[in-house]
């Protein structure tokens, strides 16, 4: 199919938004409250006075721009405000630690650091000793910039600074914007994303605007979106996934993206906003269906049975959309949707939503069931970093849980002899930054080499697992620790799983519970617990995991039977390098940090 959008760079297009409809919302912001609207013309005048007050400070064309915050109008007016004047925006997540944060920022060659706060602010000063390329930190709350030693003042500098430093400049270098765009090509590099570095060191991946504009018509096309569609903006912008739906897809659409007031406040800004498409990973899904699972705990005995009725009589048609539904079905919905449906959809703000999405992890099918029994429109896709975002998903109307759907136009696939998925279109991106040898080995002969195994099925796609992790018993028999791992996790109980097979005569787990959830259970027996560790070690708690791995099993063949586990005393944490800034399991430094307990699992069978 012929790519439908215009011959146009995402800076170039934000332009002619601001040309073509000025006073329409592009954007809303919530602060203290209330949520403030910015129009196109509103939106690329901030950006343009951004650009122009970073050139002002000696960013030169070409040049690279850190960004380290929660999603936020700033964020978005930075990152744009880079296209611009030609430089180019380096995300970083505001949840890494120091050393995180020097190895991005100095790894990408960055001039300037755009920080949130005093917090994001003292980690980029805390290594500016190996940091010599950075010439400025400008920050976005100007709160506990007065406390800055005076050996670094004069590296700090207010946003609003800077903006109004733009002004200025521009009225010097009035055609400078105009100049740089009317430059600017496709082929120029628009974004650099660091992977997560879930096996090793973060890469760069290097994403053209000729890249973006590349996936962009599929997301359109898939989704079904349109210059209609609203959308929450939570999950980090300096992830793929969440660039597709803020800047991608809503510049080019003219749609509106809403920024709430913190991370902390998403259910509630959910509430407020009623977005008609929304994106959780899979831990944001398996929260709401924690957080259901938590509030039908405290109703009575009968919204309990009405609950599970409901459900029950319902889950026969949750693969079919809502038009796709016969008279009866439609019926029984409506009936359940007035009882106890709506109540659960308006709880987690996804009442008006037109299509909800979960990818970047895998997802136990029986998670994706229960929304779309609830009646939340949710399909899985799957994308990378370095295939810019989606590039296959389920379409409305034809849904197969389990599966990741169908190629978006615009990108050809073809599997190896082991499986693997390979791709390839305009989507797929440049390069890994100064490491050639990992981008030959990505790319081979223009096909992207993706290390994901996956089966197909009447153009249906389903993952198996990464290349890397299927692991083989010590019997000789294959598993994927994935499908296992997401089986125990649909289990409002358990939040983590790491299986530990490879090379071992059964199957064994470690296993992490979710806090919020078995901390209500205990309540409700009335069970005395202090914390985290206190409540692990109720022998209660154990009896409850191990109903909720038997349960698993039975629906597993035997070979991958969890037979033993380890219940995790503390929470996976980032800053311990056991989970990756997106809440990846580093399953490698997991298995070294818990080798005694692992071994301690194979030592004797029960």
């Amino acid at each position: 199919m012929n790519n439908p959008l215009p011959e146009l760079t995402l800076p170039q297009m934000l332009r002619e938004n601001a040309r073509r409809m000025p006073q329409r919302i592009a954007i809303r912001q919530k602060d203290f409250g209330i949520w403030n609207p910015i129009t196109w013309d509103g939106y690329h005048r901030r950006a343009c006075h951004f650009g122009l007050g970073l050139r002002a400070l000696g960013l030169p064309a070409g040049g690279r721009v850190g960004i380290i915050a929660e999603n936020r109008l700033e964020w978005v007016l930075s990152q744009m405000g880079c296209g611009l004047v030609g430089a180019v925006a380096v995300g970083v997540y505001p949840t890494s630690p120091t050393l995180e944060v020097a190895y991005v920022l100095g790894h990408a060659d960055v001039d300037i650091v755009v920080c949130e706060d005093q917090e994001q602010t003292d980690k980029v000063l805390a290594a500016l000793g190996d940091l010599p390329c950075i010439k400025k930190i400008v920050v976005m709350e100007k709160k506990g910039l007065r406390n800055t030693s005076a050996q670094h003042r004069d590296h700090v500098i207010a946003f609003d600074e800077v903006e109004a430093l733009g002004v200025d400049y521009e009225a010097v270098h009035r055609t400078l914007v105009d100049d740089a765009l009317a430059a600017q090509k496709l082929d120029d590099l628009a974004l650099m994303i660091y992977t997560s570095g879930s096996t090793g060191k973060p890469k760069g991946a290097m994403i053209s605007y000729a890249n973006i504009r590349g996936v962009t018509p599929g997301l359109i096309d898939h989704l079904e979106l349109d210059a209609d569609t609203t959308h929450l903006s939570y999950l980090p912008l300096c992830h793929v996934a969440e660039q597709m739906l803020t800047t991608f897809c809503p510049i080019y659409l003219g749609s509106q993206v809403n920024f709430g007031e913190s991370i902390r406040t998403v259910q509630e800004d959910l509430r407020e906003v009623a977005p008609n498409m929304f994106l959780g990973v899979p831990r944001i899904w398996e929260k709401l269906h924690a957080a259901i699972s938590i509030k039908m705990q405290e109703t009575g005995g009968l919204r309990r049975w009405l609950f599970a009725r409901a459900m029950q009589d319902c889950a026969t048609f949750a693969e079919k959309s809502a038009q796709q539904r016969s008279f009866g079905e439609r019926m029984v919905f409506a009936l359940y949707y007035w009882l106890i449906f709506r109540a659960l959809q308006n709880f987690i703000g996804l009442r008006d939503v037109h299509v909800a999405m979960t990818g970047a992890a895998p997802i136990s099918p029986a998670v994706i069931r229960f929304f779309r029994t609830l009646g939340v429109p949710l399909v899985e896709v799957y994308g990378l970093t370095e295939t810019t975002g989606m590039i296959t998903g389920q379409r409305l109307d034809q849904v197969r849980i389990g599966t990741v759907g169908t190629c978006i136009q615009g990108c050809e696939h073809r599997l190896s002899a082991q499986g693997e998925l390979q791709v390839r279109g305009e989507m797929v991106f440049a390069g890994y930054y100064k490491n050639p040898e990992a981008t030959a080995a990505s790319i081979v002969d223009g096909w992207l080499h993706t290390g994901d195994v996956v089966t197909e099925s009447d153009g249906q796609l389903k993952i198996v697992d990464r290349l890397k992790d299927i692991m083989i018993t010590a019997g000789g028999k294959n598993l994927t620790p994935s499908e296992i791992e997401n089986t125990m996790k649909a289990s409002p109980f358990i939040k983590e799983c790491i299986i530990v097979a490879d090379g071992r005569k059964y199957v064994a787990a470690l296993i992490q519970i979710d806090f919020e959830t078995v901390g209500k259970w205990a309540e409700s027996q009335r069970l005395a617990f202090t914390h985290f560790r206190s409540l692990v070690e109720t022998p209660q708690v154990r009896e409850l995991v191990e109903a909720e791995v038997r349960r698993g099993n039975e629906q597993m063949a035997q070979v991958a039977h969890i037979r033993k586990f380890h219940l995790l005393t503390k929470e996976l944490d980032h800053d311990d390098g056991e989970v990756t800034a997106t809440m990846k399991v580093r399953r490698s430094s997991i298995y070294k940090t818990y080798a005694d307990e692992i071994e301690a699992l194979f030592r004797s069978r029960e």
